[in-house]
């Protein structure tokens, strides 16, 4: 079930040079799980933008964006006070319903937001949370220390060497053997099925796609998986390991 309402815009600011967190100020009852998403209109533009839940209480989300075009230009550009027209509730996100009792999160530039939220549940749950995040360079990295804050550890990886663990979130599993027994990752598509064929355990998978409506309703984001077809939007975006067809 979504929801479509007004958000009113309590803070926007940059993280990185092109990362933002935006935080809005709304009806959050209809978000039920970490990994959904909200799909937000834009003035002047025909199509929502999907974004990724960060985090969420009872009165407001936290939504972090990276700005690749023109709809993302424009909301780095809106201030506090100002409404958004939001669908929330969107997606099916992460599921804590399993025998995992040593998870490691797995999140790859902008696919490290779901995380968050993903890490304080799991750590209420009493968890021991292991995160690794890989970015392009030093300048890219965001969130390292409020998971760190939240308890989790963390290590980060950048592809140029210039922070971290030089190479990617593969090389950290080849070169650190972190011990785990369960795993949750979102990022870009190539990571995931790097991930996907570094390890044997199981896990769970936050997909990115392009999305006509966000709610399943046009099939335009559909995806094969051993079940037959899924929409990213609506059956996803989080899907399980062992459905998987590449």
């Amino acid at each position: 079930m979504y929801k479509k309402g007004l958000y009113r815009i309590l803070t926007n600011e940059p993280l990185t040079a092109t990362v933002w967190r935006m935080t809005l100020a709304g009806d959050t009852q209809w978000i039920a799980a970490p990994g959904q998403f909200v799909n937000i209109a834009l003035e002047g533009k025909y199509l929502r933008r999907p974004i990724s839940i960060c985090d969420f209480d009872e009165r407001s989300i936290t939504l972090i964006y990276k700005v690749v075009g023109g709809g993302t230009a424009q909301m780095s550009r809106m201030q506090a006070g100002e409404e958004l027209d939001l669908l929330t509730g969107l997606g099916n996100g992460f599921s804590t319903r399993n025998d995992a009792r040593r998870p490691l999160l797995v999140g790859g530039g902008v696919g490290v937001p779901p995380l968050y939220n993903l890490a304080k549940k799991l750590l209420a749950e009493g968890k021991p949370v292991q995160v690794v995040l890989g970015f392009n360079t030093a300048s890219e990295v965001f969130y390292e220390e409020e998971f760190r804050a939240l308890g989790c550890e963390v290590t980060v990886a950048t592809a140029d060497g210039s922070r971290g663990v030089e190479g990617f979130v593969t090389t950290v599993l080849a070169e650190q053997e972190p011990d785990f027994d369960y795993f949750y990752a979102c990022g870009p598509l190539p990571m995931l099925h790097a991930l996907y064929n570094a390890t044997e355990r199981d896990g769970q998978l936050s997909f990115e796609e392009r999305m006509g409506c966000g709610f399943g309703a046009c099939m335009g984001c559909s995806c094969k998986t051993k079940y037959g077809n899924k929409r990213i939007c609506k059956e996803g975006p989080v899907l399980e390991k062992g459905e998987i067809i590449w």
